[in-house]
């Protein structure tokens, strides 16, 4: 069966199971609905019933985007899935930004994927313009 991209479908459930294939923790599932709740866009890749990759955009709608949460299930990673996650996700950026604007869409890869955003056109930081991205966990 293809696996098919499907937007705003993405549960809860399906989105902490992903988290888990990816050695991520620490979500609970009333944190992760709220989350999804105020995603922009959520893509889930659907092989039948069963939900095999997913991502999803937030940020402000107009200036800033950011990419959060692609995972593609390790069993069917190599398989062109997370491209097309990437591409539904930035097309929808493309397609819903202001008409004559310039917009910033942002990401933290995991260690070791820098190429892969690479390849869609991301640049790494820190580079000679700008600095290293940061960030900040709260715990508790």
């Amino acid at each position: 069966m293809a696996v098919e991209l499907k937007d705003n479908e993405l549960t809860a459930k399906a989105f902490l199971a992903l988290r888990e294939s990816a050695g991520w923790g620490g979500a609970s599932e009333e944190q992760i609905e709220k989350g999804l709740k105020n995603s922009i866009l959520t893509v889930a890749a659907k092989d039948g019933e069963n939900v095999v990759g997913m991502g999803r955009l937030i940020g402000d709608r107009y200036s800033i985007w950011y990419v959060q949460d692609v995972i593609v299930l390790p069993e069917y990673q190599g398989k062109g899935i997370g491209k097309a996650i990437m591409k539904r996700l930035l097309s929808y950026v493309d397609e819903n930004r202001l008409p004559g604007t310039v917009v910033t869409i942002g990401l933290m890869a995991a260690r070791g994927k820098e190429a892969f955003y690479e390849g869609l056109g991301f640049r790494v930081r820190p580079n000679e313009n700008e600095g290293a991205g940061m960030v900040m966990i709260l715990r508790g």
